[in-house]
C-alpha cells in the first residue's frame, strides 16, 4: 500500500475522545486529526512520540488530517486499524500470504453465515466447493521482549468473530484469524489473556477446533506500508504469564 504524498511528521500531544489526537507539526502548528483506532493503544499514544500523519482531499471532513503511525523506541506502529484489512487482501492478492493457495478473494465484509455481523474477507476455492471466511485483527500491543499482543482491551467483537469462526469450520468452510502486526518491534504472536481471558480461551478452543491462526509483520515506512513476513503465535499455555501493560513505551 503506497502512499502519494508520503506521511507528513510532526509530534504527537495527546490522543482523547478515543477518536481525536493534537499534534505539533514541524512548523510548529498545533493540529487535531482524526485518530482511526476503537482500541486503548498501549504503548501507542505517549505524548511527545513521533507521529506520521496524512491529509484527506475530502472538503467534507471535519478533521482533514489522520493519525497513521507512532514511533517509539520499540518500533513503528501502524494505528490506523482501517487499513488493515486492505493489507492482507494486497499481500493474498499477490502471494506473500501462502496459506490461501487455491482460494481466490471473492469480497469483503461478508456477513456471517446464520448470525448477525460481518467477517472481513471471503476467499473461495472453486474446485473443492469450499468457502473461507477471514478475520484481520490489527496487533500492535508489545512488551519489552518483541512479543506482541491482542487485543488490548476487553472485546466482545473479537470474541464474537472467533467463536463464529468455530462454526464455519464446523460446518466444513475454512475459518483464518490473521493478525496484521503493524509493530516493527513484534517478533513473535500471542493473546492477552490478563486483559481479555474469555478472548483468549475462545481462541484457543477455535484452533484446536481447525480455526487457524496466523500472524503477518508489516513494514512500514513514509511511502509504503505493507506486509512482509509471517511470525510465529504462541497459543500455549505458558503466553497466560503475558504481563498486564498499562503504560507500555
Amino acid at each position: 500500500m503506497r502512499f502519494d504524498p508520503p506521511f507528513a511528521v510532526g509530534r504527537l500531544n495527546r490522543r482523547y475522545k478515543r477518536f481525536l489526537a493534537d499534534l505539533e507539526t514541524n512548523r510548529g502548528d498545533r493540529l487535531t486529526v482524526h485518530c482511526p483506532n476503537t482500541g486503548a493503544m498501549l504503548g501507542c499514544d505517549l505524548p511527545g512520540s513521533e507521529a506520521w500523519y496524512s491529509e484527506s482531499e475530502n472538503p467534507k471532513r471535519k478533521y482533514r488530517h489522520t493519525l497513521e503511525v507512532v514511533v517509539t523506541d520499540r518500533g513503528r506502529i501502524g494505528v490506523n486499524t482501517s487499513r488493515a484489512n486492505a493489507l492482507v487482501r494486497e499481500a493474498l492478492e499477490s502471494g506473500v500470504t501462502t496459506e490461501f493457495s487455491g482460494f481466490q478473494f471473492e469480497r469483503n465484509e461478508v456477513p456471517i453465515p446464520d448470525e448477525a455481523g460481518r467477517f472481513d474477507l471471503l476467499l473461495r476455492d472453486d474446485a473443492a466447493q469450499r468457502a473461507c471466511f477471514v478475520e484481520v485483527k490489527n496487533m500492535t500491543l508489545c512488551d519489552p521482549d518483541g512479543r506482541g499482543s491482542f487485543p488490548d482491551a476487553v472485546s466482545e467483537r473479537a470474541l464474537k468473530h472467533v467463536t463464529a469462526l468455530e462454526r464455519c469450520v464446523a460446518a466444513g468452510d475454512r475459518g483464518v484469524l490473521v493478525f496484521c502486526v503493524q509493530h516493527t518491534g513484534i517478533l513473535r504472536a500471542t493473546i492477552a489473556d490478563e486483559i481479555d481471558p474469555a478472548y483468549g480461551r475462545a481462541v484457543r478452543t477455535a484452533a484446536d477446533a481447525g480455526v487457524e491462526v496466523i500472524a503477518y509483520k508489516c513494514r512500514i515506512e513514509r511511502d509504503e506500508i505493507s506486509i512482509e513476513r509471517p511470525i510465529p503465535v504462541d497459543l500455549s499455555d505458558q503466553c497466560t504469564r503475558f504481563r498486564k501493560l498499562t503504560s507500555v513505551s
